[in-house]
């Protein structure tokens, strides 16, 4: 009975060690961002991305997006300080609905897609800056 509980104990530890390091080998999302304070919040109907004093990231990022709408608005809120940094929105046909560098400010709107689960692509060669933006379904 002892054996059997020095057992459990250990697949228990053995579980949380893997969920604490991750299964897979491909790096979480916010992986380029960790060190600059990233914020994604990624809901249905409503996307947003934060990443603050970025130094020198050159990375892309893909987010797989609900949208329940044909179509989004995308928020830009940010100030690249030198290097590109593009958002590009594919809807759930894979179909290119909005691609442009990532602004201080406007609200422009995506193209009619389709209804589903969209892609959210952030492409950053050597970035410097504060990047924020929103996708609202329309």
């Amino acid at each position: 009975m002892k054996a059997l509980k020095t057992l459990t104990v250990a697949v228990a530890a053995v579980a949380i060690a893997l969920l604490a390091i991750g299964c897979g080998s491909d790096p979480a999302p916010t992986q380029p961002l960790a060190n600059f304070q990233p914020e994604i919040v990624n809901n249905p109907d409503a996307f947003s991305f934060q990443a603050t004093a970025i130094e020198n990231v050159t990375a892309t990022i893909q987010y797989t997006w609900s949208n329940s709408g044909l179509q989004a608005t995308i928020n830009h809120s940010s100030a690249v300080d030198s290097g590109t940094a593009v958002v590009q929105v594919l809807d759930a046909n894979n179909v290119e609905v909005y691609s442009n560098a990532l602004l201080s400010s406007g609200t422009p709107s995506t193209a009619t897609g389709v209804t589903g689960n969209w892609k959210i692509r952030v492409t950053l060669t050597n970035v410097y800056g504060t990047l924020n933006f929103n996708a609202q379904k329309l």
